[in-house]
């Protein structure tokens, strides 16, 4: 081993050697039990940050372990083509070089797509084995690959021809810089300024006579196509079934009644515009409204608006709000907050549109998926996340899967251009089946992005087909992954795996939190305050980072990442590092088995004792998939257990002479840090792989392949007495401490043993003056003036004069004399004064009085003690 801990000298060599001897591999195994994760794919669009390396590594975790534990352990990588936000970024690229995504064509700016993900699919997957990931990387999917396509395929055709899938005109959320369709999940909401402007409408044919609304949004009056109020408001019955002049228009609308308006909301009159606001669609659904769409697909004003043709929506409300001023309709303003829908992508405020899309009809898919959560088939972890998934499950609608655009899985329905005839296949027809026509076009849509990614757990394992694979490792185990994707992706995953195999994906979903930074805010671009794990793994080294994500975590609970908590961190592989070399350096002297090993010291019998109660403590937290716990035991363990208390035990033995005890102790020693190092293994792969490899004894080629840690032989009697010994070593400890003694001073200790302890006691004297710093431990009571120190095993006794150096002391005590002389003379002189026995107060004298007889007595003492020091 080098003489330092430097992570840059061995992580790529030791992660190459994993790749070669093919140890991420895993087939199936009809002799082993099967554990499989999917990763969670991500976006080629991005790269390696916090939360990817917090998630993942918590996957690494798992599947390490379990590999060690005798499982044939798959996790399963890949990588998403994310198609909204990846054709953005290849329009900007090809924008950036003067190029015009249309002027490409469909096949070309295909070309340019996958040649994006040849440069950053691949980019992530490479730091993604920087932060020592043991995918099975031959494995290794994307979205967009033969085999996932296949199944987008299958999986459309299917519901297609199950009912579940349909066209039609709904009302969808759109995005006009996207220029595509959203779904519910793909709309974020938030908090705004706005305005509520009431406008004034006149009822036709009655001067005079008005209905004032309140709108949020008065751009699409120029579509509404009847005011409403609710029919039992008593304020409008009587306008019931008239019509109005429609501002700005040459339109009449008429005034209907529904129970949807809130008679308390604004003036109890609403604008009904059934082309632009979902609700007022099921209003104008039901009252057979005409639906008149005033925008185009980028929000701009279009014939339909009159002279507002060719406005930006915002610029079309301003004018028409300054208008409607101008004629004396706009009543009044109120300023208001508002739940603003924008694109989960490029943040553009949406639009609610009517435009022809495809449909998952949700209600027959959520039913069993509701269920399996329902019943603890599947189990969040932690439970409360239930809540999120079934709020969302159980007010689902149906989910709007065509996107409008050229990167994706195209729709497979072909259209014949002679008939109109409509054809959903899994292969492109040659002719029209109705009237055969070769006049074939493929739908232009595009898949959402989620449809291919709802089939991750068994795609990516060759369904449709058959395969070895998906039978043996289907279903998966765990799902790790973040709370804000547990409707577009878990529930999607959940119900798409009950309909297609008739079988949960998973059996359990960890939600991992946040990584904040140091003062708790979220990480994003806006604050400048993200951290690039890559920097900091090129800093402090990878098991530095991992340890520092995982470190005192908790399912689905945030955490912040500091400066602090990664040298920390560094730190901790540090005194691995060294605790290693220690232990190595007597290595030769250890034999592989301990158990063989007769008259084991009081000291081994403890640790071996505390690493059975470690070992089983990591092994649950690790089997209930709390790697953050498990890290949190090891390091209580490593560090203040083994490095601080028995490794310094250990250099009794090992220094005693006695060729037996001394194999003991290293062999102890060597099993011990052994079996550590297992155990950190899953957490830290790569500092205890380079120790492993210099291990005078190990059992495998690679501690990755070696065993995980099982309970040995316990002393808990031992354990208990070299617990009370440990108690002595702190009170000694404590006691050098409040006196300030250095370190290096060593002072003589007297110790008597209680009552049946005496052995005990005995052979306890090595490790009290080792741990001590003790020059001498002499069984007797001391004939000097000492600090005593009762304990349920013996009282220790340490003379004062041990406490300090000699000539400090007396230095230390001639000083207090002269403080205490002086404060006495004073209060004497005080006393002496009649003037001031005339004057003061009692209270004041009798202070005084107690001043001489306390200052006496403190004079008394000191004077003896100097005379003995």
């Amino acid at each position: 081993m080098q003489k330092t801990f430097e992570p840059k000298s061995f992580e790529k060599r030791i992660y190459q050697m994993w790749l070669d001897k093919k140890y991420f591999s895993a087939n199936a195994n009809p002799n082993k039990k099967p554990f499989t994760i999917v990763m969670p794919p991500p976006n080629i669009t991005g790269q390696l940050h916090m939360g990817h390396a917090l998630n993942n590594t918590i996957q690494d975790v798992l599947t390490r372990y379990k590999r060690m534990k005798g499982f044939e352990a798959l996790w399963v990588p890949g990588t998403d083509h994310a198609s909204i936000a990846t054709e953005v970024k290849i329009i900007e690229k090809l924008a950036s070089e003067g190029i015009d995504k249309k002027s490409l064509g469909r096949e070309g700016f295909l070309k340019e797509a996958f040649a994006w993900n040849d440069t950053y699919g691949g980019r992530i997957v490479e730091q993604l084995k920087q932060l020592g990931c043991s995918c099975d990387w031959e494995r290794q999917a994307f979205t967009m690959d033969e085999r996932c396509s296949s199944a987008v395929l299958e999986t459309f055709v299917r519901l297609y021809e199950k009912g579940l899938i349909y066209r039609g005109d709904r009302m969808i959320h759109w995005c006009p810089e996207c220029r595509t369709a959203l779904s519910d999940a793909e709309v974020e909401h938030k908090e705004s300024d706005s305005t509520l402007w009431y406008i004034t409408y006149p009822i036709e044919g009655e001067e005079g006579v008005t209905i004032t609304v309140a709108t949020t949004r008065p751009e699409t009056m120029l579509g509404d196509t009847a005011v409403a109020v609710n029919p039992k408001d008593a304020r409008y019955k009587k306008l019931i079934g008239k019509k109005i002049a429609l501002p700005l228009t040459n339109r009449t609308i008429p005034i209907i009644a529904d129970g949807y308006v809130d008679a308390s909301f604004g003036t109890g009159a609403v604008k009904i515009t059934p082309a632009h606001d979902p609700n007022d669609f099921e209003v104008g659904t039901r009252h057979n409204l005409e639906r008149i769409v005033v925008m185009d697909e980028g929000a701009v004003m279009n014939q339909n608006a009159g002279v507002y043709q060719g406005l930006a929506r915002f610029d079309a409300r301003k004018k028409i709000v300054e208008d409607l001023t101008a004629l004396g309709l706009l009543v009044k303003t109120q300023d208001r907050q508002n739940n603003v829908g924008v694109c989960y992508r490029c943040d553009s405020v949406i639009e609610p549109y009517i435009s022809r899309q495809w449909f998952v009809k949700m209600e027959s898919l959520a039913a069993p998926a509701i269920k399996s959560v329902q019943s603890g088939s599947i189990k969040f972890q932690p439970k409360r996340f239930d809540k999120t998934y079934m709020h969302w499950m159980r007010n689902i609608k149906d989910w709007c899967i065509s996107r409008q655009l050229w990167w994706g899985h195209r729709i497979p329905a072909y259209y014949c251009g002679a008939c109109g005839d409509m054809t959903v296949a899994r292969t492109a027809p040659d002719s029209c089946a109705k009237c055969g026509s070769s006049a074939i076009r493929q739908d232009e849509d595009v898949l959402d992005t989620w449809f291919s990614s709802a089939l991750w757990p068994f795609s990516t394992l060759g369904w449709p087909e058959k395969t070895p694979e998906l039978g043996y490792f289907y279903p998966t185990d765990v799902l790790v992954t973040a709370y804000d994707i547990i409707f577009f992706w878990v529930a999607r995953m959940i119900f798409s795996g009950l309909e297609f195999m008739d079988e949960k994906p998973f059996s359990t979903v960890y939600i991992n939190g946040l990584v904040r930074d140091s003062q708790g805010r979220k990480m994003s671009k806006s604050l400048n305050n993200g951290i690039d794990p890559l920097e900091i793994i090129d800093q402090y080294g990878t098991d530095a980072l991992r340890f520092s994500l995982l470190l005192g975590i908790a399912s689905g609970a945030d955490q912040r990442f500091s400066s602090e908590k990664i040298e920390s961190c560094k730190n901790f592989m540090n005194k691995i590092y060294n605790a290693s070399k220690f232990v190595m350096m007597h290595g030769d002297k250890a034999v592989a088995d301990i158990t063989s090993i007769k008259n084991l010291a009081l000291s081994d019998k403890w640790i071996l004792t505390k690493l059975n109660d470690t070992i089983a403590a990591v092994t649950k937290a690790l089997d209930k998939y709390e790697s953050g716990q498990a890290a949190s035991l090891l390091y209580d363990f490593t560090w203040n257990i083994f490095c601080d208390w028995y490794i310094e035990c250990a250099k009794v033995g090992l220094s005693s002479g006695d060729a037996h005890v001394a194999q003991a102790t290293a062999s102890v020693l060597l099993h011990v840090q052994t079996q550590i190092l297992k155990m950190l293994h899953p957490i830290i792969p790569f500092i205890t792989e380079e120790i492993y490899q210099h291990l005078p004894i190990r059992a495998a080629d690679s501690i990755m392949i070696d065993t995980f840690p099982t309970k040995g032989k316990n002393y808990k009697k031992d354990a208990e007495s070299f617990e009370a010994v440990m108690e002595l070593v702190r009170q000694i400890r404590v006691v050098r401490s409040e006196k300030k003694v250095p370190p290096s001073k060593k002072i003589a200790i007297y110790i008597v043993a209680s009552a049946g302890k005496e052995k005990l006691i005995a052979n306890a004297a090595e490790y009290l003056a080792k741990l001590g710093g003790a020059s001498s431990v002499s069984l007797q009571k001391p004939d000097l003036q000492s600090i005593e120190m009762v304990s349920p095993i013996a009282t220790l006794y340490i003379p004062n004069n041990e406490l300090a150096d000699k000539g400090e002391e007396l230095a230390r005590l001639k000083k207090e004399l002269a403080y205490v002389e002086s404060e006495l003379a004073l209060a004497q002189k005080k006393l002496s004064n009649p003037g001031f026995v005339a004057k003061a107060p009692k209270a004041l004298l009798d202070a005084e009085n107690d001043k001489i007889v306390k200052f006496t007595d403190l004079k008394a003492k000191l004077e003896t003690i100097l005379a003995n020091t």
